[in-house]
C-alpha cells in the first residue's frame, strides 16, 4: 500500500476561504509539505496553521533560489529544476512508506502553483488527489467588488512577466484581463495598459484577503510600493457598467465651518498603527479605530486599517499635515468621531504634532483631541536585530522639508559627541538621494568606521530586510525612504549567536 499525494489549494490567504475538504485533509494527513523561500516563512503553512493537529511530520521545501542569479551550471532554470526533481524525491520516499502526503498550496493548487510541479513528477507513480482552492483573480474582483466579465465578454489571464509589447497586444485582444506576478514587474505592466489604451480603467489589488489588503487605480499606485502578491484587474466595460435605473448616491461632504470658534460632540483621536500591519495594532488603537465615523490620514497607511463600510474615508497626499489636520477638526466639529491614522507612534515625526498645532488655533480650542501611541518604527527595527538602543539614544530625521539642512547636520553632531545611539528617520527619497552620504561623512568625523550600523526596511512586513553594516562601509544605496537607520554608540556591540548576528548597546557605560 503506497499513500496519496493530495494537492490541497488554501485560498488566497484568508483562513476562512480554506474549504471544508482541505481542512479535514490537512488534520488527517501523515505529512504535511510546503514550498517557502529561503528565509523559511511560509504563507502556505500560516494559513493551513488552524487545522494542523499537531506532531504530523513537515518537509519544508526551501527554494535554494527566487528570483536571483545563481552559479549552478544550468542557470536559474537549472538550479529551479533541480530543486523541484529533489523535492519530488523526498515526497515519494513518503508515499512510498505508505504515507499521506498534503502538500499546501496558496490559491489553487493548478493555477500558477508550486504544486503542479510535484504532480507532474509524481501522480503517475503514485495515486493522486487535487482539491480546488479559490484563485487569487477571484479574491481580486470580490476585494474589488467588481464583477470582471458579464454576458460574452472574455477574461484573458496573463502573468506579469510577459514582454511589455506582447502585453499590450494581448491586453488590446481581450474584454477583460488580470495580470498577475507584479513586484519587479509592475512598471512593465503598467506601460502595457497605457500602450493598450486601458490604463483608465485598470484596477488593482494588494494581498487580496490578507491583512493589509490594498485596493486604488492602477495608474495612482507607487511602484516602489507593489509586492509580488498584488494583482492588476481589467473589468470588462458591460461588467463594469451601471444600469440606468441604479439608485445614485453622491458623497456629501461636511458642512463647512465657519471662523467662529467651533463646538461639537464629536473628537479627534490621532493614532499609531505601528510598523506594519495588524499583528503590531494595539488594543487600545484597534478599539478606537473600530469607533470611529470618519478615517482621515495618508493613502498608503489607511490601506493598513481595514476598510468598514460605515465609515467614511479621507485619504490625502503625505506632505499636507496641516490641510489634513484641520479637516479632521472640521468633521470632528459637525459631531462625528475621527481617527487621523498615523504609521508607527503619532507622536514620533508623525501627526500627533500637526494635529495639536492646528488645534490650538482659536477657533478649534474646545475640539476634543486625544493621542493614542503606537510601536514606533525604532522599536520594531532595534528588536529585530537585539537592543541597538538599549541604553540613551536620540532620534532624528533627515528631512530637511521643515528644517535647515545645517539644523539636522548640527544635531547629527552634537549626539555623536553626546555618544548617543542614533536612530535615523527619513534617511532618503527622490529628492534627498544624498543626504545619507552627507550624514555618514558627519558622523565619522566624531565616531570610529567600525561603529555598529542596522538598516532596517520594512520590518514587520512582507519586504522585511535587516543588514548589519559598520559605519565606515555604510553604503547610502542601501538606504531608500522605507529603511530605518540605527548608528551604535562607542558601546555598541555585536555579537554572533546559533549563527546570527545580534546588536546590543550595554546597559553598564564607562566602567
Amino acid at each position: 500500500m503506497t499513500g496519496t499525494l493530495y494537492g490541497v489549494g488554501l485560498g488566497p490567504g484568508d483562513p476562512d476561504l480554506v474549504t471544508i475538504k482541505a481542512a479535514r485533509l490537512i488534520g488527517a494527513a501523515d505529512v504535511i509539505a510546503y514550498h517557502s523561500a529561503r528565509h523559511g516563512r511560509s504563507i502556505a503553512r500560516r494559513i493551513a496553521e488552524p487545522h494542523l493537529r499537531g506532531g504530523q511530520i513537515e518537509e519544508p521545501l526551501v527554494y535554494p533560489v527566487t528570483t536571483e542569479t545563481v552559479d549552478h551550471p544550468g542557470g536559474y532554470q537549472g538550479a529551479i529544476d533541480e530543486f523541484y526533481a529533489e523535492a519530488a524525491e523526498r515526497l515519494a520516499a513518503h508515499l512510498a512508506a505508505g504515507r499521506d502526503v498534503v502538500l499546501l498550496a496558496e490559491g489553487d493548487p493548478l493555477f500558477y502553483g508550486s504544486y503542479m510541479h510535484m504532480h507532474k513528477r509524481l501522480a503517475g507513480r503514485f495515486r493522486a488527489e487535487v482539491v480546488p482552492g479559490v484563485t487569487s483573480v477571484s479574491a481580486a474582483a470580490a476585494a474589488l467588488g467588481q464583477p470582471l466579465v458579464e454576458r460574452d465578454e472574455i477574461l484573458t489571464i496573463l502573468p506579469g512577466t510577459l514582454p511589455r509589447e506582447v502585453l499590450a497586444e494581448r491586453l488590446c485582444a481581450t474584454d477583460s484581463a488580470a495580470v498577475m506576478k507584479l513586484g519587479r514587474t509592475f512598471t512593465t505592466v503598467r506601460e502595457a495598459f497605457a500602450d493598450a489604451g486601458k490604463l483608465g480603467r485598470a484596477q488593482f489589488v494588494e494581498r487580496a484577503t490578507m491583512d493589509g489588503q490594498r485596493t486604488g487605480a492602477l495608474a495612482d499606485i507607487d511602484p516602489e510600493s507593489v509586492p509580488y502578491f498584488s494583482i492588476a484587474v481589467l473589468p470588462g466595460e458591460v461588467a463594469a457598467s451601471i444600469p440606468d435605473d441604479a439608485e445614485q448616491r453622491a458623497e456629501t461632504e461636511p458642512e463647512p465651518v465657519s471662523e467662529e470658534r467651533v463646538t461639537g460632540r464629536g473628537e479627534v483621536v490621532v493614532v499609531g498603527t505601528g510598523p506594519a500591519g495588524r499583528d503590531w495594532l494595539t488594543p487600545q488603537v484597534a478599539a478606537a479605530l473600530a469607533a470611529a465615523d470618519d478615517l482621515v490620514g495618508y493613502g498608503p497607511y489607511l490601506d493598513r486599517v481595514p476598510p468598514n463600510p460605515r465609515q467614511t474615508r479621507h485619504a490625502s497626499d503625505n506632505r499636507v499635515e496641516a490641510e489634513r489636520a484641520a479637516h479632521a477638526l472640521d468633521v470632528a466639529a459637525s459631531g462625528r468621531n475621527v481617527a487621523v491614522v498615523s504609521a508607527g507612534d503619532p507622536g514620533v515625526f508623525a501627526m500627533a504634532t500637526a494635529v495639536l498645532e492646528v488645534a490650538s488655533e482659536p477657533k478649534y480650542l474646545d475640539v476634543p483631541v486625544r493621542v493614542l501611541p503606537g510601536l514606533t518604527a525604532a522599536q520594531a527595527v532595534a528588536a529585530a536585530v537585539g537592543a541597538p538602543l538599549g541604553h540613551d539614544y536620540a532620534m532624528i530625521s533627515l528631512s530637511d522639508r521643515l528644517k535647515p539642512w545645517e539644523t539636522v547636520v548640527d544635531r547629527l553632531v552634537h549626539a555623536a559627541q553626546a555618544d548617543l545611539a542614533i536612530a535615523i528617520y527619513n534617511p532618503r527619497s527622490k529628492a534627498r538621494p544624498w543626504q545619507v552620504g552627507a550624514a555618514r561623512d558627519a558622523l565619522l568625523e566624531h565616531r570610529s568606521p567600525e561603529t555598529p550600523v542596522v538598516l532596517g526596511r520594512d520590518v514587520g512586513g512582507s519586504g522585511e530586510r535587516l543588514t548589519i553594516t559598520t559605519l565606515g562601509e555604510l553604503d547610502p544605496e542601501q538606504v531608500d525612504m522605507r529603511t530605518l537607520v540605527i548608528i551604535g554608540s562607542s558601546t555598541t556591540r555585536v555579537v554572533v549567536r546559533n549563527g546570527r548576528p545580534t546588536v546590543f548597546t550595554p546597559r553598564h557605560y564607562g566602567a
